[in-house]
């Protein structure tokens, strides 16, 4: 079968969903619970009900829309991903991944060809954790790892919580206990996204088929000396954290090409130096460590080499040190059997494909212990996502949901 995906209609509806907007003319600003949020759902609501499918939502705002299948019984096939987005974003993170499961449905609906199994698009609430500084809120809380307490404990800076912001728009969180999602409920799930990197664009391949995501784990290491006078002290007598971790610093990307599995990446994206005067020798210095990589083995490695030559850096300048945990995620390994099933359907359309991992984590990790996960990516113009640049290929965006449409019937015949 070859599904007739309406390209028009889907960039049409990409362009109306990024209207729903707080920061016109400087990205795209909708954060999960805003109004501008609400406005989205509305207008997916009504596409939905044109359509015929019957919507649920849960405690946490996680939207599902269902085209039966011939067996109401049988596990439903899912596919979609979010709607929310970063201060001013872009217009493709997530929206593809939603709309385009949305067309891919639609066009199943179209085509009038059977299918045993129900097809669902999802929308997930809070994947970016614009609001609570915690990305997959949504996700978590479906599949059990955000509980209520959780929510009414994960506060915006103005100490508004989760729960709060999801009564205020409408929803229940105490009934999220009834909306679990459990091994057996769904047959599978296929997220496609935009790979918000430069991979396929340099390979001049149109869509990824993601075999696994990377685990993350942060540190921060927190250095302290003595802070006097720049001008009056010697060098001899300095005891400058900032000197001993900028020798740490420099180390890290040797450990992350050291790691020994190819696929290791590290970086120091957060620093700050108190008091942070120019003319002060600093007293204290605090700076993050975030190590991303397909294998646990790779993060293990930049962690042992961390805390191996760290001490060393600081002992030998008499230099305080401790080295604190921030947030530890596992690397997530995709369901094989997907990944082999949209190479064939993309044979057979002749759109060329690569197997590649994902650096960035998704709602599909998510689901992926629970239910047989897979993801596609299409690239993203210069690798931009997160800022108001971010694009991508009308032409690209119509393979992959033609891909898509193709995976998501042959999972739900």
């Amino acid at each position: 079968m070859a599904f007739s995906i309406d390209r028009d209609r889907l960039i049409k509806e990409l362009e109306d969903l990024g209207r729903f907007n707080r920061t016109p003319e400087e990205g795209v600003t909708r954060f999960s619970f805003s109004p501008e949020d609400g406005m989205a759902r509305e207008y997916l609501l009504s596409i939905f009900a044109s359509m015929g499918l019957k919507v649920s939502v849960d405690g946490a705002g996680n939207m599902r829309a269902r085209l039966e299948g011939s067996d109401p019984d049988a596990p439903a096939v899912l596919s979609g991903s979010h709607i929310d987005t970063v201060l001013h974003g872009g217009c493709y993170d997530g929206t593809v991944g939603t709309l385009g499961a949305l067309e891919a449905v639609r066009a199943i609906a179209e085509s009038d060809l059977p299918h045993r199994h129900p097809i669902e698009v999802i929308v997930f609430s809070e994947e970016e954790g614009s609001n609570f500084g915690s990305t997959l809120s949504g996700s978590k809380a479906l599949v059990g790892k955000y509980s209520l307490e959780d929510m009414e404990n994960l506060k915006d800076p103005e100490g508004k919580s989760m729960a709060e912001m999801a009564r205020d728009a409408g929803y229940e969180p105490e009934t999220m206990a009834d909306f679990l999602l459990r091994p057996g409920d769904i047959r599978a799930m296929v997220e496609l996204h935009v790979e918000q990197s430069v991979v396929l664009e340099s390979m001049g391949v149109p869509v990824g088929i993601v075999e696994a995501v990377a685990g993350i784990r942060v540190v921060e290491i927190r250095m302290k000396g003595t802070a006097n006078h720049a001008g009056a002290t010697p060098m001899t007598l300095r005891r400058d954290p900032l000197v001993a971790a900028a020798h740490i610093m420099a180390q890290i990307e040797t450990l992350a090409r050291g790691s020994g599995t190819g696929t290791t990446v590290a970086t120091v994206g957060k620093i700050a130096c108190f008091p942070n005067v120019s003319n002060i020798i600093p007293g204290e210095i605090r700076f993050t460590v975030e190590i991303r990589d397909v294998k646990a083995a790779g993060i293990q490695s930049v962690l042992d080499g961390i805390s191996a030559l760290a001490p060393a850096i600081a002992a030998s300048r008499d230099i305080s040190l401790e080295i604190i945990s921030v947030s530890d995620s596992d690397p997530v390994q995709l369901d094989g059997d997907i990944a082999s099933l949209s190479e064939e359907c993309a044979a057979k359309r002749d759109i060329p494909c690569v197997r590649m991992n994902s650096g960035a984590v998704h709602d599909a990790c998510m689901l992926a212990p629970i239910v047989a996960t897979g993801m596609l990516f299409i690239p993203s113009r210069g690798g931009r996502s997160h800022v108001p640049e971010e694009y991508s290929d009308p032409d690209d965006i119509e393979k992959g949901v033609s891909l898509l449409a193709d995976v998501l019937y042959e999972l739900a015949r």
